[in-house]
């Protein structure tokens, strides 16, 4: 008898590009992709903080480069990836949410809210698709979307509208680029203990209401997410495309 063998969560030799990489989740996909062996490219518009990442990833022995961008500027984005070796991977992670309930949200906080979370997010994966296509690179692209993206939540309706739509585009994308072997998958985390999101809980009822929605009964944290990460990047995960891995403790599963 030949037992199968199981796919290799190594990622040696593949380029991996990630937004919003100075902190937070996009700080945990960094570290996670160069320690399956990925040479990692951290966007930020801020530079000390990528650079402090990409030199800690190489103190421990990874690979990494920086680049000081905003998302947001489209040209600057096309620009940048056009004139790059192609990446094999892609983690679109830049985004942004101004907690308002739908009767106070301001055609600005609407404004910025849909153009990081979903214009830009959109071209950002688009740029990189169309190198891996000209390229012939059967690549893989993760969305960061949210539990949010599958259900309602109080104070975020801008912010569910953009997260459902990135649940769409990761479906319509799939298809569109399945017949050029480029993956495009969504991973949806519940409430993550970051230093951006720690203020929100010192509100002791709203914490108590998010862990009482959390079925495993504690918030996440980023490195509950970086092995969702490297998997869809990898082999692994090589007939997974057009899905959403929800990293939500259970909070969607009533």
């Amino acid at each position: 008898m030949i037992l199968p063998k199981m796919p290799s969560m190594r990622l040696d030799g593949r380029r991996a590009l990630v937004t919003g990489a100075g902190r937070g989740i996009g700080l945990a996909a960094a570290a996670a992709l160069a320690s399956a062996g990925a040479h990692v490219t951290l966007i930020s518009r801020t530079a000390n903080e990528i650079e402090e990442v990409a030199a800690q990833i190489r103190a421990e022995g990874g690979a990494a480069d920086t680049a000081v961008l905003d998302v947001l500027d489209t040209p600057a984005m096309r620009s940048f990836v056009a004139g790059t070796e192609p990446f094999d991977v892609l983690v679109n992670n830049a985004g942004t949410n101004r907690p308002r309930t739908f009767l106070e949200v301001t055609e600005d906080d609407y404004d910025a809210i849909t153009g990081l979370n979903l214009k830009a997010a959109y071209f950002a994966a688009q740029f990189v698709a169309q190198r891996m296509a000209a390229t012939g690179t059967r690549g893989s692209i993760i969305h960061i979307s949210s539990q949010m993206g599958h259900v309602g939540g109080t104070n975020r309706t801008v912010y569910c509208m953009t997260k459902h739509g990135i649940e769409g585009l990761t479906k319509a994308m799939a298809i569109d680029l399945a017949p050029l072997g480029i993956r495009v998958n969504s991973i949806g985390p519940t409430f993550i203990d970051t230093p951006l999101t720690r203020p929100f809980f010192e509100n002791a009822a709203f914490r108590d209401d998010v862990l009482r929605k959390i079925k495993l009964g504690r918030l996440g944290t980023v490195e509950d997410l970086m092995g969702a990460i490297v998997y869809l990047a990898g082999d692994a995960a090589a007939l997974v495309t057009g899905t959403a891995l929800l990293v939500d403790g259970g909070w969607t599963a009533d």
